[in-house]
């Protein structure tokens, strides 16, 4: 029996609208537009009805967990109660003392005559010991640093390609997320703090090897979440980045995960703009779509860990570096492995 061909055509739209609707990302499937969306991968979003025009710092997507940090060694004291109050003392208030014979006392104030003061003696122990002492503390460099060791770390970071806007001597957000770049690199635990075997796996060179050998190509490594910038087999730049975390997620009624796809696609649309997610899910700075509602887009939150609905997180410095000075424009390949 012969199918008409309009009810062949609406039951190929349906079957493909039941398909779109399990595509994680920021954006809503109502924003598809046929010029915009490619063949070969999920729904893509289109312009919202209102755009702002604004660069300004975009509030993060989800609430993400704090960036680690190292742990204290010491324990904290325990705080006193303010409910308790003083006891009375069981001492008597004052103690007579015997009195002495006049040459023994003579005596005992002759012999301290005679003897060294301690006190000055164990004053100047005490600094010779706080000065060993601070000569064995690790010499760890964290977030809040300062100094021509801060300086040094950041230029060897540039030199092996770990992004940052320059090298200021101040251990900021940007020098956090280059040495989180750097331990993801060397396998390393992702503290952010330069301890020995950060600073060996600087002075080993360690750094990621990109898949592509041709052309310019954005490289996405869920495993060890970074992103690459690479040209022709070459990586020019390492950035620290975050992915979906596979969770399930409510949006506008309708539940999704937040998983990033693998696979080869390539960059069809972008906004120039900090971009509020049509699904309710955050702002996105400067997004570049390469599947479906998943972009490339800067955040004020880039955590060492998966943690976004889908999309790829960096630094809004790092997308600006993207979208100025690197280049990353609509036909650029992307590979998430």
């Amino acid at each position: 029996m012969t199918i008409p061909t309009s009810l062949r055509r609406g039951t190929t739209a349906a079957a493909t609208a039941l398909a779109l609707l399990v595509v994680p990302g920021c954006a809503a499937l109502s924003e598809i537009s046929g010029s915009e969306a490619q063949a070969t991968t999920s729904a893509a979003p289109s312009g919202e009805a209102s755009e702002p025009t604004s660069t300004t710092t975009p509030s993060e997507e989800p609430p993400d967990p704090p960036p680690v940090t190292p742990s204290a060694d010491a324990s904290p004291s325990a705080s006193p109660d303010p409910t308790r109050t003083a006891e009375p003392s069981t001492e008597p208030e004052e103690v007579e003392e015997a009195e002495e014979p006049e040459e023994q006392g003579a005596q005992d104030e002759d012999e301290r005559a005679e003897e060294p003061d301690e006190s000055d003696a164990e004053g100047s122990a005490g600094e010779v010991d706080e000065e060993k002492a601070e000569k064995k503390k690790p010499d760890h460099l964290e977030r809040g640093a300062t100094g021509t060791k801060v300086r040094a770390l950041q230029e060897d970071l540039i030199e092996l390609g770990y992004y940052l806007p320059e090298a200021d001597g101040s251990f900021g957000p940007q020098t956090q997320q280059a040495v989180w770049a750097l331990q993801k690199a060397a396998g390393l635990g992702r503290d952010a703090v330069v301890g020995p075997k950060t600073r060996q796996a600087l002075k080993d060179g360690a750094r990621p090897s990109p898949q592509s050998s041709k052309g310019k190509v954005v490289e996405i490594d869920l495993d060890r979440q970074l992103l690459l910038a690479v040209e022709d087999g070459r990586v020019v730049r390492t950035l620290n980045a975050s992915s979906g975390n596979g969770e399930s997620f409510e949006a506008k009624g309708r539940s999704y995960r937040a998983t990033t796809p693998r696979g080869t696609f390539s960059v069809y649309m972008e906004r120039d703009y900090l971009h509020e997610s049509t699904l309710e899910l955050g702002a996105m700075y400067r997004p570049k779509y390469f599947t479906g509602g998943i972009a490339v887009h800067g955040s004020p939150s880039i955590p060492p860990w998966p943690a976004s609905h889908g999309c790829i997180r960096v630094s809004n410095s790092a997308m600006n570096w993207l979208w100025d000075d690197w280049g990353m424009p609509q036909g650029t390949t992307v590979v998430v492995y």
